[in-house]
């Protein structure tokens, strides 16, 4: 009976400490405080002006290197949120506003209003169309979203990106 119930810890133990996977997304919505909520699929992803990043060193939270992203494609994070059109009384209440990325495993990315559409921050996060020159369709984690410029870069990585929610501070 002991040998049993070890056993039962060690592969308890085992799955706790597993790689989690992450479900992948075929498409996002943009929801929260906009006139218009948005359902995107990655082929719609085109229809909106696409930038290219040449590569993308994915770095975790204690500074090391994990692997790179090549030959990217992606859509401003911007660009959809002015496509869903955020809505506010008047442009100064638009400081109390803040943009939620959440993906297929409820993780969480948090971007402030002006971080978005008053600094140069918002030129660099991404929602991805292609990974290595091919569709984001072909990749494992489908629709990502990322933040360039960050340091640790996987820290706002978001895979499997499934919704976005524009809130204001209460």
């Amino acid at each position: 009976m002991r040998k049993l119930v070890l056993i039962c810890f060690v592969l308890i133990g085992m799955d706790s400490f597993s790689q989690h996977v992450i479900e992948p997304t075929n498409q996002f919505s943009v929801q929260g405080l906009v006139k218009t909520q948005l359902s995107v699929t990655i082929p719609e992803l085109a229809s909106y002006r696409l930038h290219t990043v040449d590569s993308v060193v994915i770095i975790n939270h204690l500074l090391q290197e994990k692997y790179t992203l090549k030959y990217l494609k992606g859509v401003l994070l911007k660009d959809i949120l002015v496509k869903a059109e955020i809505k506010s009384g008047t442009p100064k209440e638009l400081s109390e506003y803040y943009i939620i990325c959440i993906a297929s495993d409820n993780y969480k990315v948090v971007f402030p209003w002006n971080e978005i559409f008053n600094s140069k921050t918002g030129e660099t996060v991404y929602i991805l169309s292609e990974v290595d020159n091919k569709p984001a369709t072909m990749s494992n984690d489908r629709i990502t979203l990322i933040f360039t410029n960050d340091i640790a870069t996987g820290r706002r990585f978001v895979k499997g990106l499934e919704k976005i929610i524009v809130e204001r501070v209460k």
